[in-house]
């Protein structure tokens, strides 16, 4: 169905998009797309085997690491297809339920992995300044309360983005500015008031993204704190090390998802193709890189695939 102006009208399907002026390399995008989306979908699946199958992983800081691969292939999954559905065989049509459920899906994963990167955070603030008591501290029933008061926060704040969509009508163009849905996306196309939308996406963002990055960053101001408080050098260096993994991936994450709401929630005028590639980014980084990163910097984890892959 084509974008049209008409007020009278109300659409049933919006129009998803590629990379607009791009449509020549559409077959070259889709076929980088297809290898970003085997090797996440390989790279995190691996994490779980090899963490499900070495009893010496089975203590909190991987099993946040097995949670945070369990929410990059959600990821994937809730949007690749969709995604190479358009390069590779123009299939850009999608229904409103089916937009507004991949929407509730996209935000529900964002929040959770937000949450995710809070708690590993905590398991190296807890490792670090006060290790004598890690283990009675993060118990693994802890683990899984910690996990599902997230997840419960995450279903509770996002089920209110489609239902306060679906109350509205959408006369205008009908067509979104990415190859998925998103709630900041769909509402600019309402023909009704959606300031109560607005106010409840710069909530939901403020009080999940921005407050769990905020504590992230209070738990490195005190693990830099008792890292340099060692008196040995050589210590604070080995202590600081075991955070790289989680610096990366908080910085993957973060970066595409702050640009994102700078763009959208502060109206800074971009151009489309900087919005697709921002949000491409935000996808498709963390989900392919996380695996990398942790398999590369964590010596009893590279250790265990080091002994999959010898036997």
């Amino acid at each position: 169905m084509s974008a049209v102006n008409d007020t009278k009208f109300t659409h049933s399907v919006f129009i998803l998009t590629g990379i607009t002026g791009q449509e020549n390399t559409h077959l070259w995008i889709s076929i980088a797309f297809c290898f970003v989306y085997i090797i996440s979908i390989i790279g995190n699946s691996f994490i779980l085997f090899i963490v499900k199958t070495d009893p010496s992983l089975h203590e909190p800081m991987y099993i946040f690491l097995s949670l945070l691969a369990i929410t990059d292939l959600a990821l994937s999954i809730a949007t690749i297809p969709t995604t190479l559905g358009i390069y590779l065989f123009n299939s850009r049509e999608i229904d409103l339920n089916a937009c507004f459920a991949q929407l509730f899906f996209i935000h529900l994963i964002h929040c959770t992995e937000s949450s995710l990167l809070l708690l590993m955070a905590f398991d190296r603030l807890i490792a670090i300044c006060n290790p004598l008591r890690y283990a009675s501290i993060l118990t693994l029933p802890r683990v899984a309360t910690m996990g599902l008061v997230f997840v419960l926060r995450g279903v509770a704040l996002m089920i209110p983005f489609p239902l306060l969509l679906k109350r509205f009508q959408y006369c205008r163009a009908n067509v979104l500015s990415h190859s998925y849905c998103l709630h900041q996306a769909v509402m600019q196309l309402a023909c009704s008031d959606i300031t109560v939308n607005y106010i409840y996406g710069i909530f939901t963002t403020s009080f999940t993204l921005g407050l769990d990055l905020l504590l992230i960053l209070l738990s490195y101001v005190m693990i830099l704190k008792t890292a340099l408080s060692v008196a040995s050098h050589k210590e604070s260096l080995r202590a600081l090390n075991t955070c790289v993994s989680h610096i990366c991936a908080v910085l993957f994450f973060y970066t595409g998802e702050i640009s994102l709401t700078v763009i959208y929630r502060i109206r800074v005028n971009s151009s489309h193709l900087l919005e697709s590639l921002l949000g491409y980014a935000s996808l498709l980084i963390p989900p392919l890189m996380n695996p990398i990163i942790y398999s590369l910097k964590s010596k009893h984890l590279r250790a265990s695939i080091i002994r999959v892959f010898s036997k």
